[in-house]
């Protein structure tokens, strides 16, 4: 087999794995995920200038392929793991080649949704509208649209995940800010100079997921390595990817349910709730960031037959997502009486919002130390223990804790406790999975 077209320096494990190489791999990372949300918001203000219709189209429809990208960042994480792996045992070769066969599930998917919503796209457009109307076909226009760019987003993911496997996080910060800067530019001079309109956004979407889904598809044509589909590792993978998932919809459930809950106990409580929860998201973002460093370098130990770096390092990540999460929750402290006057100038906004900020600030260090150790268990594809974990976290403790402080009238307060429950007990199974080491199954596979 020939070389492939670039080398790397050998795989960092724990023992080499210092803060600065943690760091080399988290940062370009965090701006990889920091950038398609603040494309959304760039084409959302832009779109927004259209009026109150197109904003509502574009908020009903690109729920969609919000949802999409959420399946891409499951392939992402499940390749991560398997890749590293393999670097790690020092088959670069192996590790790309899983990054083929992601990359084939990855196109299948978004080839699907491609085209089912130049069918059903109009069906769902009604249902996520409430109906008939402007809304809706403006959504269904759009999302007709958008959707031929789901092929170039998934493969976009797929490649995020087998660069990272093999420690490479600087292409893909390339790869996918090239074009994402080329689409804010874009969807502007589409709308209005080019006078597509709401058409014009979907446009640019277009432009941007399939330029990078073509980078990345060209980065492993550039490795040399055989593009043959393996239905048997492409099964695999689909296990992983599914075991993921499903942890995925317990998240998505608890917190659809908490803004049910929130929204009984009226519009303040709905608002302030919404103002902590996207700031949640926000804070666990750049969190994620560590986790995306964590897959990489625990799969690499893993895969060089170290299991003890990759115990030492598992404990290092913990030690800097609680330091990280400490940082977070005093920024969040110190702007308690300022950052919820940003999001609203409503004084009972204000007062619910100050109901949730100790839950806040004093689960963000929990939290921090949760999302990385979330990264080492991902890294090691210890996946089937995060999934049974979220299930249980989510049905014995946030959904009950959250539907009990609606039925003896907590407000506010009672849903960020049950937030923070939720927290706590997947923070305790996480350190005992850590501290018992059964995680740590050395090979270039598992």
């Amino acid at each position: 087999m020939s070389q492939p077209a670039h080398t790397d320096t050998a795989p960092a494990t724990a023992g080499s794995a210092s803060h600065r190489r943690i760091a080399a791999l988290a940062l370009p990372a965090l701006v990889v995920l920091a950038a398609e949300p603040l494309y959304v918001l760039v084409d959302t203000a832009v779109v927004g200038h259209l009026g109150r219709v197109p904003l509502a189209a574009l908020a009903v429809a690109g729920t969609v392929m919000t949802l999409t990208a959420w399946v891409g960042t499951v392939v992402a994480y499940g390749t991560t793991g398997r890749a590293a792996r393999r670097f790690g045992a020092g088959d670069r070769a192996a590790a790309v080649a899983e990054g083929v066969q992601s990359s084939w599930l990855a196109f299948g998917v978004g080839l699907l949704i491609a085209i089912g919503m130049q069918f059903g796209g109009g069906a769902l457009a009604r249902t996520l509208a409430g109906g008939g109307g402007d809304v809706a076909d403006a959504a269904a226009q759009w999302l007709r649209i958008a959707a031929l760019g789901a092929p170039g987003l998934l493969l976009a993911a797929a490649g995020n995940g087998w660069l990272r496997g093999v420690q490479d996080t600087r292409r893909p910060l390339y790869f996918v800010l090239g074009p994402n800067l080329l689409s804010a530019l874009l969807c502007p001079l589409l709308v209005y100079p080019g006078g597509l309109g709401l058409v014009g956004s979907a446009v640019a979407n277009v432009v941007a997921q399939t330029i990078a889904g073509g980078l990345f598809a060209a980065a492993l044509v550039a490795e040399r390595v055989s593009l043959r589909p393996q239905p048997r590792v492409i099964r695999q993978q689909l296990v992983l990817s599914r075991d993921l998932l499903i942890r995925g919809v317990a998240f998505q459930a608890s917190f659809l349910s908490a803004t049910a809950v929130a929204a009984r106990f009226g519009a303040a409580a709905v608002g302030a709730h919404q103002i902590a929860l996207q700031l949640w998201f926000f804070s666990a973002l750049v969190l994620d960031a560590l986790a995306i460093a964590a897959q990489s370098l625990v799969g690499a130990a893993l895969g060089a037959g170290d299991a003890a770096d990759a115990r030492a390092l598992a404990r290092r990540i913990g030690r800097l997502g609680g330091v990280c999460g400490i940082g977070f929750a005093a920024l969040i402290a110190a702007g308690a009486g300022v950052v919820p006057s940003w999001f609203s100038s409503d004084p009972q906004v204000r007062e619910q919002a100050m109901v949730a900020w100790p839950w806040f600030v004093v689960m963000l260090p929990l939290a921090g130390v949760v999302f990385a150790l979330d990264g080492v268990l991902i890294g090691a594809g210890d996946v089937r223990y995060l999934r049974n974990l979220t299930i249980v976290a989510a049905l014995g403790g946030f959904l009950p804790a959250i539907w009990l402080a609606y039925v003896l009238d907590l407000g506010l307060g009672g849903i960020w406790a049950g937030l923070t429950l939720f927290v706590v007990i997947r923070l305790v199974a996480l350190l005992l999975r850590l501290r018992n080491g059964r995680w740590a199954v050395v090979g270039a596979a598992r």
